[in-house]
């Protein structure tokens, strides 16, 4: 299984770079793993509602860039679908099947422009919670490596 990570942003702190390190290389005995970083958009900490939208738009074309066109796309989105590490193992299973790139998109501080999720097949949820980019990245790869290990029906689960 051929799984794609785009992100909006670099990882910075040591400490993120070496956690999602640690899972990309886990992560490889179960699939082929590519992450691609396309560059955030500077913004102050306050932006008028529509300057908010000219940011997310621009971040979202360098998104869609990076997306193939056969890609099964999957958005990170605080309204998607919610779903336990089981059944996140089972979606990914049944996304194997349809030997389609699966492709998971991270927005930036704030969030996804709706040209993305206009693009993407569904939205997932890790939580009603907000969280940084970089912790969204590192909560992907762990729940990849879990789903992973529960189809191989191996203890790193429990």
């Amino acid at each position: 299984m051929t799984v794609r990570i785009v992100c909006v942003g670099k990882l910075k702190e040591r400490y993120f770079i070496d956690a999602c390190a640690e899972f990309q290389k886990r992560l490889s005995r179960f699939c082929s793993l590519e992450i691609t970083e396309v560059p955030d958009e500077k913004a102050p900490e306050s932006l008028h509602p529509a300057d908010e939208d000219l940011v997310r738009d621009k971040e979202g074309k360098r998104i869609l860039k990076a997306i193939g066109p056969k890609d099964f796309v999957v958005a990170l989105a605080i309204d998607g679908r919610q779903m336990t590490s089981e059944a996140f193992a089972e979606y990914l299973a049944a996304r194997e099947t349809e030997a389609r790139p699966l492709t998971f998109v991270i927005g930036g501080s704030l969030g996804l422009s709706q040209e993305v999720y206009a693009r993407a097949d569904a939205k997932i949820s890790f939580s009603k919670m907000t969280f940084p980019h970089r912790i969204a990245r590192l909560l992907l790869l762990e729940q990849l490596y879990r789903g992973c290990k529960i189809r191989a029906h191996e203890a790193y689960h429990k």
